[in-house]
């Protein structure tokens, strides 16, 4: 081999055991286009000169990889730390950080009120079943009488993953707690046959592709409401939803107006209002003057949703809702703005602790 390929072999040597070491990760060097220009450059010399040239390429690349291989070996052998460790447990003692006692957390406000709102419907003979986080496209649009093409299977306004479910469809993540309702219904519809309702509400975590501003966020918490027996009317949901907010916002003086609108999983659907609790009616910033807050969606389950369920829809009937926990948290307390929950700030979670410890 010729001088001038003795000096290129050995100027890239130079370059790559300067990269080895720098680089957190070692194999890189193995992959350096360094190296990749020296097996390059064999297929370009005369026959005479690639044996010799390929040899010495070679021989680079096995140092190396021998350096790589001592490298994990030291590195296996140094002894295992507790990364999670708040200090190194032979340090001074006085030189250790101060720990804050775990007596001194607090539960967070959407976790508390979440609590408070399945307890007031525990009361209510409610029984209690969680969301999921993925689901798919069968429980969250088929079962509940969405039509193919309609907007809301559109990824522009639902999150959707690149994971396929057994029909080849995307997994999605829920938009609403209602992707649960399809098996509620067909666990509990024996409960039917011995004379007993269906009653389950479903609190959970959703995703829209919202956005956010101090109304809207993208993922916040939900709690759906079910109820099926028979001779089961309009007339039940509005009660039911008026008796669980007058517990809430513990006042008798709440009252409730509807007006049409539409859902594909309930008929008649129904936006449902309540007088706003802090003015009496009388206009205030958080019900924007108008007296009145528009709190949720509900109406009288779609017989169609019954019908998957294995329901008769003429012998039973039932009625569902969907309301926003940080909707009915930020009106108890007054917040004004929504992303404070998943902020963070210690400044808005200290007004929540029990002993404002946070």
């Amino acid at each position: 081999m010729n001088q001038e390929l003795d000096n290129m072999v050995a100027s890239v040597r130079e370059q790559l055991l300067k990269q080895f070491a720098s680089a957190e990760d070692k194999t890189t060097v193995l992959r350096s286009n360094e190296l990749r220009t020296l097996y390059a450059r064999i297929a370009q010399l005369p026959n005479d000169q690639r044996a010799p040239f390929g040899n010495a390429v070679n021989k680079l690349k096995a140092e190396l990889s021998d350096l790589i291989r001592q490298h994990n070996e030291q590195e296996s052998a140094l002894p295992a730390i507790d990364v999670s460790a708040p200090f190194a447990l032979n340090s001074d003692k006085a030189h250790r950080p101060k720990l804050l006692s775990a007596d001194l957390g607090s539960v967070h406000p959407l976790s508390e009120e979440i609590s408070k709102i399945c307890d007031i419907f525990y009361g209510m003979g409610f029984s209690m079943v969680e969301s999921r986080e993925i689901d798919d496209d069968w429980h969250m649009f088929g079962s509940l009488n969405f039509p193919e093409g309609h907007p809301a299977r559109d990824d522009y306004d639902t999150f959707m993953t690149k994971q396929l479910d057994k029909d080849n469809k995307p997994l999605i993540a829920p938009a609403h707690t209602s992707s649960m309702q399809h098996r509620v219904l067909l666990k509990n519809k024996h409960l039917l046959d011995k004379g007993q309702p269906i009653a389950t509400i479903i609190p959970g975590r959703t995703f829209r592709n919202e956005d956010v501003d101090p109304r809207h966020e993208h993922t916040f918490n939900q709690i759906e409401g079910i109820y099926v027996n028979s001779q089961v009317n309009i007339g039940n949901l509005i009660a039911t939803l008026k008796t669980f907010l007058e517990s809430y916002f513990n006042s008798s003086n709440i009252e409730v107006k509807t007006q049409p609108f539409y859902f594909p999983f309930t008929e008649p659907s129904l936006e449902f209002s309540l007088s706003c609790p802090f003015c009496n009616k009388q206009g205030c910033s958080v019900c924007s003057q108008s007296g009145w807050i528009e709190l949720l969606g509900c109406g009288m389950i779609h017989p169609q949703v019954l019908r998957a369920a294995k329901i008769d829809p003429i012998k039973f009937q039932g009625f569902a809702w969907g309301v926003g926990v940080e909707r009915l948290v930020m009106m108890k307390y007054g917040i004004e703005d929504i992303r404070h929950f998943e902020s963070g700030k210690l400044s808005f979670l200290r007004q929540f602790s029990a002993g404002g410890y946070l």
